[in-house]
């Protein structure tokens, strides 16, 4: 049977994505639900993949990466084992944070966070440049930082119709 978060399940997931370290038992406290109930919603949350992991979330300035480039790639080869292998060694550079298999006018989308414009030159020069099949490579750089949200949106979130609803006091 096909599992669809109800309400409530949106509600912990909105907790717990603005601050992973909330208890099930403010959990509970705050949505009026028990606690074994908020446990084993989470639990069900996490075994079907809504909830992935729980991380501390880094100031990359205290820790000394202050450049954040976004680096689009055009690729030469388009075939099943070049996309494969791109990612593979883009997925092995830990510069890279995030990498995105992109339509339009380039194929790959990578968010780079490094020192310092210096580093990046290195990173570029000895490692990105150096991918076989790779035709173009431009990279923009971040100025300023002006949003930076961690959480998705889940009053906007739309889940597919017919999900149940869960009425105010009721417990599952």
């Amino acid at each position: 049977m096909s599992f669809t978060p109800d309400m409530t399940d949106l509600c912990i997931l909105d907790i717990l994505q603005t601050d992973a370290r909330t208890t099930n038992k403010e959990i509970a406290s705050r949505l009026g639900k028990s606690v074994t109930s908020v446990f084993d919603r989470v639990k069900r949350l996490e075994a079907e993949g809504y909830i992935t992991g729980y991380v501390a979330v880094l100031n990359p300035q205290k820790l000394g990466s202050t450049l954040i480039a976004y680096t689009s790639v055009t690729l030469e080869g388009h075939g099943h084992d070049k996309l494969q292998s791109f990612e593979q060694k883009i997925n092995s550079f830990p510069e890279v944070l995030e990498s995105y298999k992109m339509s339009g006018q380039f194929d790959y989308l990578l968010k780079i966070v490094i020192a310092d414009m210096e580093a990046y030159e290195l990173f570029y020069s000895n490692k990105l440049s150096k991918l076989e099949n790779i035709s173009k490579i431009r990279s923009l750089f971040v100025l300023s930082e002006t949003k930076k949200e961690t959480g998705l949106n889940l009053k906007t979130a739309q889940l597919p119709k017919g999900r149940q609803k869960a009425g105010p006091g009721s417990d599952k």
